[in-house]
């Protein structure tokens, strides 16, 4: 019983995965709300990007990539975690907020695929499950990329080279598969990518307490002056 207890302490940051709770219900609704007026996304690069049905592969791997590295972080870097989830609870949240109060939908994917293959039969499976909406910022994006920075700040991944090269090389095909897939605009990706780098700075670069510590310094400073003016 003593063990389970210290168990349950040292893993008690297993709260945040509570956020799903949050956010799959509100997922699923975008994704199956009609009767909503969408914003179409599209750029002219768009149209000079084939479909290729084997990107389905790395898009596919998306979700094992996702849930690999959260855990490794659960496990093994408890601020890390706390770090990686600041990033990823957010991002995915403002994602959210734009699909619901700015509704967009994307007119890439093609009518017919014209192969056979396995890969096509998965891609058409994807098609009829995940719809064409809610796609900017590209969430598939945003999270890979936010993921390999987290582990790219890990002190333990970082003395694996090999490791984080094919995070790296990963986070770039699943960037490369919403496109060439038809799932999300260059546009969605961009607006992703940004999105990632933006929080990636917000949780890892930006010194709080320094600034805690200046405002708090700066306030100091002004006293005299409000007493000078009130003499």
């Amino acid at each position: 019983m003593e063990k389970i207890k210290k168990q349950l302490y040292k893993y008690k940051h297993a709260w945040l995965f509570s956020y799903f709770l949050l956010y799959l219900p509100w997922f699923f609704y975008l994704e199956q709300r009609k009767h909503v007026s969408y914003i179409s996304v599209h750029m002219p690069l768009d149209d000079c990007i084939p479909f290729c049905e084997y990107f389905i592969i790395p898009y596919l791997l998306w979700f094992a990539y996702i849930a690999t590295g959260m855990l490794y972080l659960f496990f093994t870097d408890k601020k890390g975690f706390y770090r990686c989830c600041a990033i990823l609870y957010a991002g995915m949240t403002i994602c959210l907020l734009i699909y619901t109060f700015f509704p967009n939908a994307q007119a890439l994917r093609p009518a017919v695929l014209e192969s056979d293959s396995i890969f096509a039969k998965w891609v058409e499976n994807i098609y009829r499950s995940d719809t064409p909406t809610n796609v900017c910022p590209s969430i598939h994006v945003f999270n890979s990329i936010g993921l390999f920075l987290c582990l790219w700040q890990n002190k333990k991944c970082q003395k694996h080279k090999a490791v984080l090269l094919s995070c790296g090389v990963l986070t770039v095909s699943i960037c490369l598969s919403t496109m060439f897939l038809k799932q999300h605009s260059c546009v969605d990706v961009f607006y992703g990518t940004l999105l990632a780098l933006i929080l990636y700075t917000l949780v890892y670069k930006v010194n709080y307490q320094h600034a805690i510590e200046g405002l708090r310094n700066w306030s100091i400073d002004w006293e005299p002056n409000k007493h000078t003016e009130n003499e």
